[in-house]
C-alpha cells in the first residue's frame, strides 16, 4: 500500500481539503493518507480558528488515516523551515509519496525551481541582490535571481501554494530523495481571496464565521459535526481575549530577548519590541513594525514566538518525535505493522516524554505550554484545566 503525505493547517476544514484528499487517494489507488498538521498556532503568525485536537478529528472523520502534529516551533516558522520540519516527519513515517496543491499544477517547473534554489550560489547571488537592493525581502530578491535563470517560471514565486510547493520539494530531496511528488491542480478561490465560485478559500471561511456568518455549506458535514460542537461550548478563536494572554507574556520580556527570536536579523527583532512599548494593539505593532523587508507575516510568528518561549536554536534540527493526534481504523492496522520501524519515537501517550526527556521533552513543552495559553480565549472555565496537552489521547475513528 502506498504511504501518502500532505502538509497541511486545516484551518478549518473545508471542501477543498476533501478534494485535496480524494485527488490524491485516487491518484494513488488505495492508499493510506498520512496528515502532518500544525497545532494551536500557524505559519501565518495566528491561533489557528479551532484547536488541533478538533481539527485533526474533522480531518480524520472526513478521510485522512493519520494526523500527526507539527511541533509548535516548525509552525511558527518561515516557509522553508515549515517545510523542512513537515516533510522531515513525512519522511520519518514512511511516506513514499508527498501530495501537495499547486495553482500552477507543473511539476516540472516547480522542481526546477526548487533544484535551484537550492544551490549555494543561488543563495549567495540572493544575498549579494538584497545588499544591492537595500529593501528587498529575500522573496522579492530570490525572484529576481531566478528570473533571469528561469524567465516566466520564476513567477509561480509569487504564488502561495507553488512557494509551499518548492520549499517540499527542497525539503523531500533533502530528507527523502526516492519520495515521489504528487502536484495538485488547487480549484476555487485562489489562498486568501473570497470566492465567487467553487471552493472558498479558509481564510475566506475564517473571517465569514467571526462575523457570524454560516458557513457549514463549505465545509464536509463529517468535519461541520466536529466544529459545530467546538463553537456550541466556546472551544474557539477569540482574538480580543488571547491578545490579554500573549500581552501578559510579553510584558515579562526584555529588549536583548527579541534579539534571540528566529528571524530576528538586522534589527528586526528589537524593532517589533519598541514598537510593543508603545502600547498600540497587537495588529497595530505588527503593521507598523513591517516593512517592506519585515512581512507583516514575519513579526506576527516573531511575537508569537515571543510570547511562547521560541528560540532560533528550536528548528535547528529535524523534529524528534512524532505525536499523534487522530487515527482511523485504516492507521491502526498500518501502525500496527510499521511503527516499531519508524527511527523517531512515535507518540500517543505525550506523558511518555517525559521519561525521554532531553530536546523532545523540551520541544513538547513549547507546545504543551501553547495549548494552555490558547485555551484562555474560551468563554467557560471547563477546558482550562492545566496539563491537557499532556494527557490527551489521539482521536480514534
Amino acid at each position: 500500500m502506498r504511504c501518502v503525505g500532505i502538509v497541511c493547517e486545516y484551518n478549518p476544514f473545508h471542501l477543498g481539503h476533501l478534494y485535496h484528499m480524494e485527488e490524491s487517494r485516487k491518484l494513488c489507488g488505495d492508499a493510506l493518507i498520512v496528515c502532518v498538521m500544525s497545532g494551536d498556532f500557524v505559519q501565518r503568525g495566528e491561533a489557528a480558528l479551532f484547536t488541533k485536537f478538533a481539527r485533526a478529528e474533522a480531518a480524520c472523520r472526513s478521510g485522512a488515516d493519520l494526523v500527526v502534529e507539527l511541533p509548535l516551533p516548525w509552525c511558527l516558522s518561515s516557509a522553508e523551515r515549515f517545510a523542512s520540519g513537515a516533510v522531515a516527519l513525512l519522511a520519518s513515517l514512511g511516506c513514499d509519496t508527498l501530495s501537495f496543491g499547486s495553482e500552477c499544477a507543473s511539476k516540472d517547473a516547480l522542481a526546477r525551481l526548487a533544484a535551484a534554489d537550492a544551490e549555494e550560489k543561488t543563495r549567495e547571488a540572493i544575498r549579494r541582490r538584497m545588499k544591492e537592493g537595500g529593501t528587498l525581502s529575500w522573496a522579492e530578491a530570490r525572484q529576481q535571481v531566478l528570473r533571469e535563470r528561469f524567465g516566466e517560471d520564476a513567477e509561480l514565486l509569487s504564488r502561495p501554494n507553488d512557494i509551499l510547493a518548492v520549499e517540499y520539494l527542497k525539503a523531500a530531496a533533502r530528507f527523502a530523495p526516492d519520495m515521489q511528488a504528487l502536484c495538485i491542480p488547487r480549484r476555487g478561490a485562489e489562498h486568501d481571496v473570497r470566492a465567487k465560485t467553487g471552493f472558498r478559500s479558509a481564510m475566506d471561511l475564517r473571517e465569514s464565521l467571526e462575523r457570524g456568518e454560516q458557513i457549514s455549506a463549505a465545509i464536509p458535514a463529517s468535519a461541520w459535526e466536529v466544529f459545530e460542537r467546538e463553537l456550541a461550548v466556546g472551544r474557539t478563536r477569540d482574538v480580543h481575549r488571547l491578545e490579554l494572554a500573549l500581552r501578559s507574556r510579553l510584558l515579562q520580556l526584555r529588549e536583548t530577548d527579541f534579539d534571540a527570536l528566529p528571524d530576528a536579523s538586522d534589527g528586526a527583532g528589537r524593532r517589533l519590541y519598541r514598537m510593543l512599548c508603545s502600547g498600540e494593539a497587537l495588529e497595530t505593532c505588527v503593521r507598523e513594525a513591517s516593512t517592506r523587508r519585515y512581512s507583516r507575516a514575519r513579526m506576527r510568528r516573531m511575537l508569537l514566538c515571543a510570547a511562547l518561549g521560541i528560540s532560533a536554536e528550536c528548528t535547528r534540527e529535524a523534529p524528534p518525535y512524532a505525536r499523534l493526534l487522530a487515527c482511523s481504523a485504516g492507521g491502526r492496522a498500518w501502525l500496527a505493522q510499521n511503527a516499531d520501524r519508524f527511527p523517531i519515537p512515535l507518540i500517543t501517550k505525550p506523558a511518555a516524554l517525559r521519561e525521554q526527556g532531553g530536546r523532545a521533552e523540551a520541544i513538547f513543552k513549547l507546545g504543551a505550554s501553547a495549548h494552555e495559553l490558547y485555551k484562555l480565549q474560551f468563554v467557560t472555565n471547563d477546558d482550562k484545566t492545566l496539563g491537557t496537552d499532556w494527557r490527551t489521547g489521539p482521536f480514534i475513528g
